[in-house]
């Protein structure tokens, strides 16, 4: 027969953990409205910075950011979270991680950042300042001739319950098929504004990129405390359940105790 003392502890030990993924589920919700503002902030950003690329990319053939050199050299972006208890978030980056070998990480988050060298970035509170100075970074190597490929992991959010970890090739810049017309005249040129230009579309995807993963990471949090939380109190109810079947059963001994030695 189980023993009640055990089992109090235990039920004990699990109402403790409920606590702890309740409390973590409010942090995660309360963020979630915020995060998802500046994700479609910096999206409506990210794709107006595109539709500019490809306007002055239509006639500045020879420009460096447009020359494909092959993948031989990949830097990659890796954007993870800042904590754990997440579900499968940062485990579905680092598995995306794995399929790109001999690429140069640039991490962002904590969890990246235990991982892989580099300076401690964190995802909740990166800035454009940072997303400024990691664009200027690239795109000189890149003008340089001293990476081939640029590209960002992240995790595309696509619902509350579904985030996709992929990647996201920035350099070289690859124009749409339908690259859209314009009579406007541009001074100096396009080639000499195309330049200046990709400094402000990396950093502005970029900042896109880990808006999007960070809205991902809580919510992924959110649903994993919530199912984390599901499952405490159904371990509970079964640990109740066991409890009162002891402590019945000890009861019952203990009358059946009595009774036998009031016969002797």
């Amino acid at each position: 027969m189980p023993d009640t003392k055990q089992l109090r502890n235990r039920i004990r030990s699990v109402q403790s953990t409920l606590h702890l993924t309740h409390a973590m589920e409010l942090v995660a919700a309360s963020k979630i409205k915020r995060a998802s503002e500046r994700m479609l902030e910096s999206r409506h950003y990210a794709d107006s910075a595109y539709r500019v690329m490809a306007i002055l990319c239509g006639s500045a053939e020879g420009n460096p950011f447009l020359a494909d050199r092959g993948t031989g050299r990949v830097r990659l972006l890796v954007i993870a979270g800042d904590r754990g208890m997440a579900g499968g978030y940062n485990a579905n980056v680092f598995r995306a991680v794995r399929e790109y070998p001999g690429a140069e990480i640039l991490p962002v988050g904590k969890r990246a950042c235990d991982r892989f060298p580099g300076d401690l970035l964190y995802a909740e509170f990166f800035s454009g300042k940072d997303a400024s100075r990691i664009a200027a970074s690239v795109c000189g190597d890149f003008a340089a001739g001293k990476l081939d490929r640029f590209g960002i992991l992240y995790t595309r959010y696509e619902s509350m319950m579904q985030q996709t970890a992929c990647v996201r090739w920035v350099l070289p810049f690859e124009p749409p098929e339908d690259v859209p017309k314009t009579d406007l005249l541009f001074e100096p040129g396009k080639s000499v504004l195309l330049s200046q230009a990709v400094p402000l579309y990396v950093a502005g995807t970029i900042m896109s990129c880990v808006r999007e993963s960070f809205c991902s990471e809580v919510s992924a949090r959110r649903m994993a405390m919530d199912s984390a939380g599901k499952n405490a109190r159904q371990m509970i109810d079964d640990l109740q359940l066991k409890y009162n079947r002891a402590r019945q059963g000890n009861i019952t001994q203990e009358i059946t105790e009595i009774v036998a030695g009031s016969g002797m």
